[in-house]
């Protein structure tokens, strides 16, 4: 009798692969926490800090809980709040300007552009005419380097400059990403970023930091992360959070750290991959110039006419895994649809969050694997 076996899933993102190529030195990292038993800031977190710092080429970095306590950090000890505007893209995940909002100040959504899913200068503008009209005082640009890829930071930063806002990156899913052959960790007065599991360089839970040039910044974003504290714990000048990361998430990003040159060129092998195999059939993400991701999603765009729901069907019958990236923009969400936008809209976020969908994507996918996502991404738009 004829059996019908469901094809072997296809991992959205691979952690399985990476914990196999990482056991024992990560084993062996837990391991040091556990017998050292300082859990809180032991000395894994400098560690990582300055391998970070080193990395990217920032002069200070300081760790913290999460890529949202990031943003709200640099947020808090800029003294952001009432009656400031943040400009932020309205074509990403909610923490962009939900940090914003819990500042009490105003997140103002401006459009992306189509090609590259970031920031769009001239949107940027718009939404500034916004803001001022509105009574409200220009203060932040938080641009979004969306699924790995830098935003234009020499526009944004020149738009930022002539209105007297500072900018804050939003790398939470670029880490390693390079901008005009300098990695992000500089641009700007500071940036975010996340180690969530699924970011291209994640841990075991929460975690994230933020990376500047600002001595005096970084200072004072050490007190907002303890509850604002001054010359010790019972001494708070500010007020904070608690947003230490935990001391087992840096040892284990530390290994992680060791091999992550290999697993960007990796994740760069299988978008390159992709764009060969599916170039003709789907609009396949491009990169700008100057600009080198590290892949954090593969996003395409199904042509016009093409279901997506019943496409993301046909793929998982198939054992292959989709996610849409976002299916709604963030002017488009209950929370936050009583915020401004940009003068004339934002129409190219509400077009993408109609056709993008995202394929799997990690430094683990190999070859013949990826060719049966090719060959399956083909057939259903086909259909």
């Amino acid at each position: 009798m004829n059996q019908h076996l469901r094809p072997e899933p296809v991992p959205f993102i691979d952690i399985a692969a990476q914990r196999r190529r990482l056991g024992p030195s990560i084993d062996e990292a837990v391991s040091r926490v556990l017998t050292h038993c300082q859990f809180i800031n032991g000395p894994e977190v400098t560690r990582l800090e300055a391998a970070l710092a080193e990395f990217s080429g920032a002069k200070h970095v300081v760790s913290c809980a999460s890529g949202t306590d990031a943003l709200l950090m640099v947020l808090m000890a800029m003294d952001v709040g009432r009656g400031d505007a943040v400009f932020c893209p309205s074509f990403t995940f909610c923490a962009t300007g939900e940090a914003v909002a819990l500042t009490g100040a105003t997140p103002v959504f401006v459009d992306v552009d189509e090609t590259t899913f970031n920031m769009d200068v001239d949107s940027l503008k718009r939404g500034i005419a916004a803001a001022t009209r509105l009574g409200l005082k220009p203060r932040a640009v938080i641009p979004v380097d969306l699924f790995g890829q830098s935003a234009d930071h020499d526009a944004i930063g020149g738009i930022a400059a002539a209105e007297g806002m500072f900018v804050l990156d939003d790398a939470a899913q670029a880490f390693g990403a390079t901008y005009k052959g300098r990695r992000l960790g500089t641009a700007g007065l500071a940036t975010a970023t996340s180690f969530f599991p699924a970011k291209p360089l994640g841990c075991f839970g929460d975690g994230g930091a933020i990376l500047t040039d600002d001595a005096k910044l970084a200072d004072t974003l050490r007190s907002v992360r303890v509850h604002g504290q001054g010359s010790d714990k019972y001494d708070n000048v500010r007020l904070g959070l608690t947003a230490r990361l935990d001391t087992m998430q840096a040892a284990i990003l530390i290994e992680k750290l060791k091999i992550f040159e290999d697993e960007i060129a990796a994740r760069n092998q299988v978008a390159e991959r992709y764009a060969r195999g599916l170039g003709n059939v789907v609009t396949v993400p491009r990169l700008a110039g100057g600009c080198a991701s590290v892949w954090a999603q593969y996003t395409i765009r199904l042509p016009k006419g093409c279901d997506r729901d019943g496409f993301a069907a046909a793929l998982k019958a198939q054992g292959i895994p989709t996610a849409i990236y976002y299916p709604k923009s963030m002017h488009q969400q209950t929370a936050y649809r009583h915020f401004p936008v940009a003068d004339g809209g934002l129409p190219a976020s509400e077009r993408l969050s109609d056709d993008v969908i995202s394929l799997p994507m990690h430094a683990y996918l190999d070859e013949p694997t990826q060719e049966r996502v090719i060959r399956a991404v083909r057939g259903a738009v086909g259909a």
